[in-house]
């Protein structure tokens, strides 16, 4: 069990030129005292968590009769599925801390040019990042670093991340269209990228000790999805999927050169969100991933399925409860996150929660069995 404290501080200011040109300015500052009190990290960690400082957006908007352009660092959100991003591939996310945090916290903005168009009930979206974000997934030896498996006998080693050369190759586009009728949300996209994900590739050193050595690297990738949303009342559906190309995977093969396989997957979710009585709410979601050309080797299977639970109640005037449960139909892996929220004063608010792991070790939410904590949160909003 890992009982963990934290302080961060998220600041913004936003503001307009004219009545056509409007501003954002963010910042956000991290500390951990955890890394000052033991050295139970080692010193790569302890300095790339103990503090940050970090620009959040920060741009200009500019509108134009039916267009709407907007420059600088910006969050572009293509999906809103619960507890993992399908649609929503253009964002980079803070992975120091798994999937756990809110996704407004999670999400890290894009330096990108944006162009919107506006058309009775459609609208369009172009989409140019010159100069890409990619997850933050922290340094080996941290709390929710992902290992990666290594067979009896092997010592592992990770190099350094190799992160994309800043040119013309690796600039990020993309075109997404949508449309609203009789109550239909829809959209459909294509992105073309430079993978915000890490793929770790492998090298087999036997002499003199029997090492894997791993480097997180970043693919170039295709992908094509679509979205749909109806509200229904008191029920609202949401959909999403994504077809990805380019994409590879670990494999546990030997005889693999650089320990990675490319796979072709499509990542679909659907979901239906309840309004209850007495100001409560319940979701539930089916999600699936299947791959293509399929390799036996690779540690996932053919069809990855899984589903997630969440119901959020008011107990009284000023509590909250919520809980969430995600699980895999292919095995023993899942993730429990009860929370209670207390609203004691105007902006304040206290959140006491915990996140429990359960699975095997080369599981998605298993390989972090050992990493159940219990966390409290007093956040002021002004």
């Amino acid at each position: 069990m890992c009982i963990r404290d934290s302080t961060r501080a998220d600041l913004s200011s936003q503001g307009k030129l004219s009545d056509n040109v409007k501003w954002k300015l963010g910042a956000r500052f991290d500390y951990d005292a955890v890394y000052n009190i033991n050295d139970f990290y080692n010193s790569d960690v302890q300095k790339d968590q103990r503090f940050d400082a970090v620009l959040r957006e920060n741009y200009l908007d500019y509108s134009a009769g039916n267009w709407d352009f907007r420059l600088g660092r910006q969050h572009v959100v293509w999906g809103a599925m619960v507890g993992f991003f399908f649609a929503d591939v253009v964002s980079a996310r803070e992975m120091r801390e798994f999937l756990l945090p809110d996704f407004d916290q999670l999400r890290t903005p894009q330096w990108a040019a944006r162009a919107e168009y506006f058309s009775d009930d459609y609208h369009a979206e172009f989409l140019w990042i010159p100069v890409a974000t990619y997850d933050d997934i922290g340094k080996p030896g941290s709390e929710f670093y992902p290992n990666q498996p290594a067979p009896p006998g092997f010592n592992v080693r990770y190099q350094h991340e190799l992160r994309p050369e800043r040119n013309a190759d690796n600039m990020n586009y993309g075109l997404r269209l949508s449309t609203l009728k009789n109550g239909w949300d829809v959209s459909a996209f294509y992105y073309r990228s430079t993978d915000i994900n890490q793929t770790f590739y492998r090298e087999i050193i036997i002499a003199p000790t029997p090492t894997l050595v791993y480097q997180a690297r970043h693919d170039r990738i295709n992908q094509v999805g679509s979205t749909l949303a109806k509200d229904f009342g008191d029920v609202v559906l949401k959909g999403e999927a994504v077809y990805t190309r380019g994409r590879n995977f670990t494999t546990l093969s030997a005889m693999d050169s650089d320990g990675v396989t490319p796979q072709n997957t499509i990542d679909w979710a659907a979901g239906l969100d309840f309004t209850l009585p007495a100001e409560s709410r319940f979701n539930i979601q089916i999600f699936q991933r299947q791959y293509f050309n399929y390799d036996s080797d690779i540690i996932s299977d053919k069809r990855e399925n899984g589903y997630s639970l969440l119901f959020n109640t008011k107990i009284f005037n000023n509590w909250e409860a919520q809980a969430t449960f995600i699980s895999s139909t292919n095995r023993t892996d899942w993730l429990f996150r009860p929370r209670v929220t207390w609203s004691f004063e105007r902006n304040w608010r206290l959140l006491v929660g915990a996140d429990v792991f359960k699975g095997p070790p080369t599981s998605l939410f298993g390989q972090y069995d050992q990493k159940d904590r219990v966390y409290s949160e007093v956040r002021y909003s002004f």
